[in-house]
């Protein structure tokens, strides 16, 4: 093993050790918390599958906030999301959930002192903690994680992607398989397993595309464009969370330029960090990414029995 990797390992079993045995607390809000997570450092689809989650509980009528981290904002301390704000000020994530849901998003460090301020705005109903595996400050009433194939073979950061060795998937409540990801490959013996199929949905892609985005996996946005009969003339990839400038915009247009280009297309997560520059890429597809759950009526009832019951128990 890579020496950085097996101490980042060291400190990430010994902080877990400090949890597992109560040393270091986890504190509760009064409103039950689901939390999704995943394994690796991006690119397994947390943000979508909040998304989706918050979909099947808006259909039943649950109301809910979501909390966030807020990666990659300017600000500090916690804030409630401005569906008309911008990522610099609550990231691009937040920005993104708040839009699409139109439920209160709420950005902070302390993801306990998010909720708190949720619960005292709007009482306290249930909370999905994005991209909560790792923060285990806050109690949480359900854990998610999302898995990728890649994670079966990955090594822990920084030689690899995974913040965690697979053995933490003994802390989860369900495990979600995307991308084709195979049960057989992780340790999730008792654990519920749930399934989802992640595609997208271009419409009014303009001729020759000029491909851009700033995500996690990018190849992986171009291989479902082509899936899709979508083929790029030319591919332009940036870091994920990208912030761009009027630089970018310039050299996207050259690049469109160059290759005769039709137009653009990035990603909903793109669009967001794109803000005021959106309109000068114009024509401009912007796809956005869909998660379906198998099963989805099963799942949420067993989860909403499961958060039920160790309430009850509390």
């Amino acid at each position: 093993m890579n020496l950085l990797s097996a101490i980042y390992g060291t400190v990430v079993g010994a902080r877990n050790s400090l949890y597992d045995r109560g040393v270091l607390p986890a504190q509760r809000l009064d409103g039950p918390v689901i939390s999704v997570g995943n394994l690796s450092a991006g690119g397994s689809g947390k943000t979508p599958f909040v998304m989706l989650l918050g979909e099947l509980l808006q259909v039943r009528g649950i109301k809910f906030d979501v909390l966030s981290r807020g990666y990659g904002r300017k600000s500090r301390g916690v804030l409630l999301v401005d569906p008309a704000g911008l990522p610099g000020q609550y990231g691009d994530e937040p920005l993104l959930v708040a839009r699409k849901l139109q439920v209160p998003v709420i950005v902070g460090e302390d993801r306990y002192q998010a909720g708190s301020f949720a619960e005292s705005k709007y009482g306290a109903q249930l909370h999905l903690l994005d991209d909560g595996f790792q923060h285990r400050a806050l109690h949480r009433d359900f854990d998610i994680v999302l898995i990728t194939p890649q994670d079966a073979a990955d090594r822990l950061l920084p030689a690899g992607r995974l913040r965690e060795p697979l053995t933490a998937l003994h802390r989860a409540d369900a495990a979600v398989l995307t991308s084709g990801a195979s049960a057989a490959s992780f340790p999730l013996e008792g654990k519920l397993v749930w399934r989802v199929r992640r595609g997208i949905v271009p419409q009014n892609i303009p001729p020759r595309p000029v491909v851009f985005c700033g995500i996690a996996r990018p190849q992986n946005f171009v291989l479902q464009l082509r899936a899709s009969n979508i083929e790029p003339a030319a591919e332009a990839f940036y870091r994920d969370h990208h912030a761009y400038s009027e630089k970018d915009i310039r050299e996207l247009l050259a690049l469109r330029q160059k290759c005769a280009g039709g137009g653009f297309v990035t990603s909903e997560k793109d669009a967001v960090n794109l803000g005021p520059y959106l309109s000068a890429l114009e024509p401009l597809a912007v796809v956005p990414v869909r998660m379906e759950l198998s099963d989805a009526a099963n799942a949420l009832d067993t989860m909403l029995r499961a958060i039920a019951e160790r309430k009850r128990k509390a």
